[in-house]
Protein backbone atom coordinates (compact mmCIF):
# COMPACT_ATOMS: atom_id res chain seq x y z
CA UNK A 1 0.00 0.00 0.00
CA UNK A 2 2.94 2.31 0.70
CA UNK A 3 4.34 1.75 -2.79
CA UNK A 4 0.88 2.27 -4.30
CA UNK A 5 0.59 5.53 -2.38
CA UNK A 6 3.96 6.80 -3.60
CA UNK A 7 3.04 5.98 -7.21
CA UNK A 8 -0.41 7.56 -6.97
CA UNK A 9 1.04 10.71 -5.39
CA UNK A 10 3.50 11.05 -8.27
CA UNK A 11 0.61 10.96 -10.75
CA UNK A 12 -1.97 13.07 -8.93
CA UNK A 13 0.45 15.79 -7.86
CA UNK A 14 1.68 16.46 -11.39
CA UNK A 15 -1.18 15.90 -13.84
CA UNK A 16 -3.07 19.13 -13.12
CA UNK A 17 0.16 21.14 -13.24
CA UNK A 18 0.97 19.68 -16.67
CA UNK A 19 -2.53 20.38 -17.98
CA UNK A 20 -2.38 23.97 -16.70
CA UNK A 21 0.99 24.48 -18.38
CA UNK A 22 -0.16 23.14 -21.75
CA UNK A 23 -3.56 24.80 -22.14
CA UNK A 24 -4.31 28.52 -22.16
CA UNK A 25 -6.48 29.89 -19.34
CA UNK A 26 -9.75 29.94 -21.32
CA UNK A 27 -9.34 26.25 -22.23
CA UNK A 28 -7.90 24.99 -18.96
CA UNK A 29 -11.26 24.19 -17.35
CA UNK A 30 -12.39 22.07 -20.27
CA UNK A 31 -9.11 20.13 -20.25
CA UNK A 32 -9.31 19.59 -16.49
CA UNK A 33 -12.90 18.41 -16.85
CA UNK A 34 -11.89 15.82 -19.44
CA UNK A 35 -9.00 14.58 -17.29
CA UNK A 36 -11.23 14.20 -14.24
CA UNK A 37 -13.92 12.56 -16.35
CA UNK A 38 -11.38 9.94 -17.41
CA UNK A 39 -10.55 9.32 -13.75
CA UNK A 40 -14.21 8.85 -12.89
CA UNK A 41 -14.76 6.49 -15.81
CA UNK A 42 -11.95 4.41 -14.35
CA UNK A 43 -13.70 4.47 -10.97
CA UNK A 44 -16.94 3.30 -12.57
CA UNK A 45 -15.20 0.47 -14.39
CA UNK A 46 -13.30 -0.46 -11.24
CA UNK A 47 -16.42 -0.94 -9.13
CA UNK A 48 -17.98 -3.24 -11.72
CA UNK A 49 -14.84 -5.22 -12.57
CA UNK A 50 -13.82 -5.39 -8.93
CA UNK A 51 -17.15 -6.94 -7.98
CA UNK A 52 -16.97 -9.47 -10.81
CA UNK A 53 -13.38 -10.44 -9.99
CA UNK A 54 -14.20 -10.76 -6.29
CA UNK A 55 -17.18 -13.02 -6.98
CA UNK A 56 -15.22 -15.20 -9.38
CA UNK A 57 -11.69 -15.30 -8.01
CA UNK A 58 -11.64 -13.67 -4.56
CA UNK A 59 -10.63 -10.19 -3.44
CA UNK A 60 -6.88 -10.81 -3.75
CA UNK A 61 -7.21 -11.19 -7.51
CA UNK A 62 -8.17 -7.52 -7.80
CA UNK A 63 -4.57 -6.52 -7.09
CA UNK A 64 -3.32 -8.71 -9.93
CA UNK A 65 -5.62 -6.89 -12.36
CA UNK A 66 -3.70 -3.68 -11.59
CA UNK A 67 -0.42 -5.04 -12.95
CA UNK A 68 -1.18 -4.98 -16.71
CA UNK A 69 -3.01 -1.66 -16.33
CA UNK A 70 0.02 -0.12 -14.60
CA UNK A 71 2.34 -1.44 -17.29
CA UNK A 72 0.09 0.05 -19.97
CA UNK A 73 0.17 3.48 -18.29
CA UNK A 74 3.97 3.23 -18.01
CA UNK A 75 4.25 2.39 -21.70
CA UNK A 76 2.08 5.33 -22.73
CA UNK A 77 4.03 7.72 -20.51
CA UNK A 78 7.39 6.60 -21.87
CA UNK A 79 6.51 6.40 -25.56
CA UNK A 80 3.66 8.85 -26.18
CA UNK A 81 4.38 11.83 -23.92
CA UNK A 82 7.35 13.43 -25.64
CA UNK A 83 7.66 16.83 -23.97
CA UNK A 84 8.65 18.02 -20.51
CA UNK A 85 7.19 20.95 -18.58
CA UNK A 86 9.73 22.51 -16.25
CA UNK A 87 9.32 25.55 -14.04
CA UNK A 88 12.00 27.18 -11.96
CA UNK A 89 14.40 24.43 -10.91
CA UNK A 90 15.29 24.52 -7.21
CA UNK A 91 16.69 22.11 -4.66
CA UNK A 92 14.16 19.57 -3.42
CA UNK A 93 13.19 20.00 0.24
CA UNK A 94 14.13 16.55 1.53
CA UNK A 95 13.81 17.48 5.21
CA UNK A 96 10.34 18.93 4.66
CA UNK A 97 9.28 15.84 2.74
CA UNK A 98 10.44 13.56 5.55
CA UNK A 99 8.70 15.64 8.21
CA UNK A 100 5.47 15.77 6.23
CA UNK A 101 5.54 12.02 5.59
CA UNK A 102 6.16 11.39 9.27
CA UNK A 103 3.23 13.62 10.23
CA UNK A 104 0.87 11.81 7.88
CA UNK A 105 2.21 8.44 9.08
CA UNK A 106 1.36 9.19 12.71
CA UNK A 107 -1.97 10.74 11.66
CA UNK A 108 -2.99 7.52 9.90
CA UNK A 109 -2.08 5.44 12.94
CA UNK A 110 -4.00 7.84 15.17
CA UNK A 111 -7.14 7.35 13.08
CA UNK A 112 -6.84 3.56 12.84
CA UNK A 113 -6.24 3.33 16.60
CA UNK A 114 -9.47 5.08 17.54
CA UNK A 115 -11.45 1.84 17.74
CA UNK A 116 -8.94 0.30 20.17
CA UNK A 117 -8.25 3.43 22.25
CA UNK A 118 -4.58 3.29 21.27
CA UNK A 119 -4.55 6.56 19.35
CA UNK A 120 -3.21 8.93 22.04
CA UNK A 121 0.56 8.31 21.66
CA UNK A 122 0.32 8.50 17.88
CA UNK A 123 -1.68 11.72 18.10
CA UNK A 124 0.99 13.28 20.33
CA UNK A 125 3.75 12.22 17.93
CA UNK A 126 1.69 13.59 15.02
CA UNK A 127 1.38 17.00 16.69
CA UNK A 128 5.10 17.09 17.50
CA UNK A 129 6.02 16.19 13.94
CA UNK A 130 3.55 18.77 12.61
CA UNK A 131 5.11 21.48 14.78
CA UNK A 132 8.59 20.69 13.43
CA UNK A 133 7.20 20.64 9.87
CA UNK A 134 5.53 24.05 10.20
CA UNK A 135 8.67 25.52 11.73
CA UNK A 136 10.79 24.08 8.94
CA UNK A 137 8.70 25.33 5.99
CA UNK A 138 8.61 28.84 7.47
CA UNK A 139 12.40 29.07 7.61
CA UNK A 140 13.72 27.46 4.39
CA UNK A 141 13.90 29.24 1.05
CA UNK A 142 12.21 26.59 -1.11
CA UNK A 143 9.89 24.61 1.18
CA UNK A 144 8.01 21.55 0.02
CA UNK A 145 4.78 23.41 0.85
CA UNK A 146 4.69 27.14 0.18
CA UNK A 147 2.53 28.56 2.98
CA UNK A 148 2.48 31.95 1.25
CA UNK A 149 -0.04 30.48 -1.17
CA UNK A 150 -2.45 30.28 1.76
CA UNK A 151 -1.42 33.34 3.76
CA UNK A 152 -1.45 35.81 0.85
CA UNK A 153 -4.28 34.31 -1.21
CA UNK A 154 -7.62 33.98 0.58
CA UNK A 155 -9.32 32.80 -2.62
CA UNK A 156 -6.84 29.93 -2.95
CA UNK A 157 -7.36 28.99 0.70
CA UNK A 158 -11.16 28.92 0.38
CA UNK A 159 -10.98 26.79 -2.77
CA UNK A 160 -8.71 24.29 -1.01
CA UNK A 161 -11.08 24.30 1.98
CA UNK A 162 -14.00 23.48 -0.30
CA UNK A 163 -12.01 20.62 -1.85
CA UNK A 164 -11.10 19.26 1.58
CA UNK A 165 -14.74 19.34 2.69
CA UNK A 166 -15.95 17.67 -0.50
CA UNK A 167 -13.57 14.72 -0.09
CA UNK A 168 -14.29 14.51 3.63
CA UNK A 169 -17.97 14.20 2.88
CA UNK A 170 -17.87 11.79 -0.04
CA UNK A 171 -14.75 9.59 0.05
CA UNK A 172 -16.27 6.78 2.11
CA UNK A 173 -19.49 6.62 0.10
CA UNK A 174 -18.33 3.54 -1.77
CA UNK A 175 -17.30 1.75 1.44
CA UNK A 176 -20.45 2.56 3.38
CA UNK A 177 -22.89 1.84 0.57
CA UNK A 178 -21.01 -1.36 -0.25
CA UNK A 179 -21.46 -2.48 3.37
CA UNK A 180 -25.12 -1.50 3.23
CA UNK A 181 -25.83 -3.33 -0.02
CA UNK A 182 -23.91 -6.52 0.77
CA UNK A 183 -24.60 -6.92 4.50
CA UNK A 184 -27.95 -5.19 5.04
CA UNK A 185 -29.54 -5.90 1.64
CA UNK A 186 -27.70 -9.21 0.99
CA UNK A 187 -26.57 -8.33 -2.55
CA UNK A 188 -23.57 -9.98 -4.17
CA UNK A 189 -20.37 -8.03 -4.84
CA UNK A 190 -21.22 -7.85 -8.57
CA UNK A 191 -24.73 -6.55 -7.89
CA UNK A 192 -23.41 -3.99 -5.45
CA UNK A 193 -20.79 -2.93 -8.00
CA UNK A 194 -23.47 -2.23 -10.60
CA UNK A 195 -25.30 0.09 -8.22
CA UNK A 196 -22.12 1.78 -7.04
CA UNK A 197 -21.28 2.62 -10.66
CA UNK A 198 -24.03 5.25 -10.62
CA UNK A 199 -21.98 7.82 -8.71
CA UNK A 200 -18.75 7.75 -10.79
CA UNK A 201 -20.74 7.56 -14.05
CA UNK A 202 -22.64 10.75 -13.22
CA UNK A 203 -19.35 12.34 -12.13
CA UNK A 204 -17.81 11.42 -15.50
CA UNK A 205 -20.79 12.81 -17.42
CA UNK A 206 -20.93 16.18 -15.68
CA UNK A 207 -17.21 16.89 -15.23
CA UNK A 208 -16.54 17.98 -18.86
CA UNK A 209 -19.65 20.17 -18.78
CA UNK A 210 -18.62 21.84 -15.54
CA UNK A 211 -15.05 22.29 -16.74
CA UNK A 212 -16.21 24.02 -19.93
CA UNK A 213 -18.61 26.26 -18.02
CA UNK A 214 -15.86 27.23 -15.55
CA UNK A 215 -13.92 28.74 -18.49
CA UNK A 216 -16.84 31.10 -19.13
CA UNK A 217 -18.51 31.77 -15.78
CA UNK A 218 -17.39 32.46 -12.24
CA UNK A 219 -16.52 29.21 -10.53
CA UNK A 220 -18.14 29.98 -7.18
CA UNK A 221 -21.63 29.52 -8.59
CA UNK A 222 -20.77 26.11 -10.02
CA UNK A 223 -19.02 24.98 -6.86
CA UNK A 224 -21.88 26.20 -4.66
CA UNK A 225 -24.45 24.30 -6.73
CA UNK A 226 -22.25 21.20 -6.72
CA UNK A 227 -21.75 21.33 -2.96
CA UNK A 228 -25.49 21.82 -2.38
CA UNK A 229 -26.38 18.82 -4.57
CA UNK A 230 -23.80 16.72 -2.76
CA UNK A 231 -25.22 17.74 0.63
CA UNK A 232 -28.73 16.76 -0.51
CA UNK A 233 -27.50 13.38 -1.74
CA UNK A 234 -25.64 12.69 1.50
CA UNK A 235 -28.68 13.68 3.56
CA UNK A 236 -30.79 11.24 1.53
CA UNK A 237 -28.23 8.51 2.23
CA UNK A 238 -28.43 9.31 5.95
CA UNK A 239 -32.11 8.28 5.91
CA UNK A 240 -31.46 4.75 4.63
CA UNK A 241 -32.94 1.88 6.59
CA UNK A 242 -33.04 -1.87 6.07
CA UNK A 243 -36.31 -1.46 4.19
CA UNK A 244 -35.45 1.55 2.02
CA UNK A 245 -36.26 1.30 -1.66
CA UNK A 246 -33.32 0.72 -3.98
CA UNK A 247 -34.51 3.72 -5.99
CA UNK A 248 -33.64 5.89 -3.00
CA UNK A 249 -30.09 4.57 -2.97
CA UNK A 250 -29.69 5.11 -6.71
CA UNK A 251 -31.15 8.63 -6.55
CA UNK A 252 -28.88 9.62 -3.68
CA UNK A 253 -25.78 8.27 -5.45
CA UNK A 254 -26.76 10.11 -8.64
CA UNK A 255 -27.24 13.40 -6.76
CA UNK A 256 -23.91 13.01 -5.00
CA UNK A 257 -22.19 12.15 -8.29
CA UNK A 258 -23.69 15.12 -10.11
CA UNK A 259 -22.70 17.44 -7.27
CA UNK A 260 -19.13 16.14 -7.21
CA UNK A 261 -18.89 16.26 -11.01
CA UNK A 262 -20.05 19.88 -11.07
CA UNK A 263 -17.81 21.05 -8.21
CA UNK A 264 -14.50 19.29 -8.79
CA UNK A 265 -13.46 20.61 -12.25
CA UNK A 266 -14.68 24.15 -11.53
CA UNK A 267 -12.93 24.25 -8.17
CA UNK A 268 -9.70 22.81 -9.57
CA UNK A 269 -9.74 25.32 -12.41
CA UNK A 270 -10.29 28.13 -9.90
CA UNK A 271 -7.33 26.97 -7.79
CA UNK A 272 -4.96 26.83 -10.76
CA UNK A 273 -6.22 30.17 -12.02
CA UNK A 274 -5.48 31.86 -8.70
CA UNK A 275 -1.71 31.30 -8.81
CA UNK A 276 1.12 32.33 -11.12
CA UNK A 277 2.41 29.83 -13.65
CA UNK A 278 5.62 29.36 -11.64
CA UNK A 279 3.47 28.02 -8.78
CA UNK A 280 1.53 25.45 -10.85
CA UNK A 281 3.52 22.57 -9.40
CA UNK A 282 2.99 23.70 -5.81
CA UNK A 283 -0.71 24.35 -6.40
CA UNK A 284 -1.19 20.95 -8.03
CA UNK A 285 0.58 19.33 -5.09
CA UNK A 286 -1.69 21.20 -2.66
CA UNK A 287 -4.75 19.93 -4.57
CA UNK A 288 -3.51 16.35 -4.20
CA UNK A 289 -2.70 16.91 -0.52
CA UNK A 290 -6.12 18.37 0.31
CA UNK A 291 -7.67 15.40 -1.46
CA UNK A 292 -5.64 13.00 0.65
CA UNK A 293 -6.34 14.86 3.90
CA UNK A 294 -10.04 14.96 3.03
CA UNK A 295 -10.00 11.21 2.48
CA UNK A 296 -8.34 10.76 5.87
CA UNK A 297 -10.97 13.02 7.41
CA UNK A 298 -13.71 10.96 5.82
CA UNK A 299 -12.23 7.76 7.21
CA UNK A 300 -11.99 9.45 10.61
CA UNK A 301 -15.73 10.16 10.58
CA UNK A 302 -16.52 6.54 9.73
CA UNK A 303 -14.12 5.14 12.35
CA UNK A 304 -15.67 7.33 15.03
CA UNK A 305 -19.21 6.38 14.03
CA UNK A 306 -18.40 2.67 13.80
CA UNK A 307 -16.44 2.56 17.07
CA UNK A 308 -19.15 4.41 18.99
CA UNK A 309 -22.08 2.34 17.72
CA UNK A 310 -20.71 -1.05 16.62
CA UNK A 311 -17.58 -1.24 18.75
CA UNK A 312 -15.55 -4.43 18.48
CA UNK A 313 -18.47 -6.63 17.38
CA UNK A 314 -18.24 -8.65 14.19
CA UNK A 315 -20.63 -7.84 11.36
CA UNK A 316 -23.30 -10.50 11.70
CA UNK A 317 -27.08 -10.59 11.71
CA UNK A 318 -27.29 -9.30 15.28
CA UNK A 319 -25.13 -6.26 14.53
CA UNK A 320 -26.94 -5.17 11.34
CA UNK A 321 -29.15 -2.59 13.14
CA UNK A 322 -26.01 -1.02 14.63
CA UNK A 323 -24.40 -1.00 11.18
CA UNK A 324 -27.39 0.88 9.74
CA UNK A 325 -27.21 3.40 12.59
CA UNK A 326 -23.51 4.02 12.04
CA UNK A 327 -24.09 4.49 8.29
CA UNK A 328 -26.88 6.98 9.02
CA UNK A 329 -24.68 8.87 11.47
CA UNK A 330 -21.72 8.99 9.06
CA UNK A 331 -23.77 10.37 6.20
CA UNK A 332 -25.57 12.80 8.49
CA UNK A 333 -22.27 14.28 9.66
CA UNK A 334 -20.96 14.39 6.08
CA UNK A 335 -24.06 16.28 4.89
CA UNK A 336 -23.66 18.79 7.73
CA UNK A 337 -20.00 19.37 6.85
CA UNK A 338 -21.01 20.15 3.26
CA UNK A 339 -23.05 23.09 4.54
CA UNK A 340 -19.77 24.73 5.54
CA UNK A 341 -18.48 23.95 2.05
CA UNK A 342 -21.44 25.82 0.54
CA UNK A 343 -20.55 28.86 2.66
CA UNK A 344 -16.88 28.74 1.60
CA UNK A 345 -17.87 28.42 -2.06
CA UNK A 346 -20.50 31.11 -2.26
CA UNK A 347 -18.66 33.76 -0.23
CA UNK A 348 -15.39 33.71 -2.14
CA UNK A 349 -14.82 36.39 -4.77
CA UNK A 350 -13.20 36.15 -8.18
CA UNK A 351 -9.41 36.17 -8.05
CA UNK A 352 -7.74 38.49 -10.49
Amino acid sequence: RFLQGVSAASLYATQIAIISSVFVHNQRGQAIGLVLSSVYIGLAAGTLLGGMVTDGYGWRANFLVHIPLSLLVLYIGLTRVKDEWLGDISEFDRVGACLFSTTVFFLCFSITGLSTQEWQPFAVLCLISLAFFVRHIRTVQNPICDVSLFLANAFFTRCCGASFIMYTGTYTNIVLISLYLQHVRSLSASQAGLILMIQPITMALFSPISGRLSDRFEARFLTSVGMALTACGLYLLSTLTAGSQMLTVCTALAMTGIGFGVLSPANTNAIMGSVMSKDYGSASGVIATTRMLGQLGSMLLVVIAMSQIIGDRLLDTASLPALVQSIQLSFGIAASICLLGIFLSITRTRQS
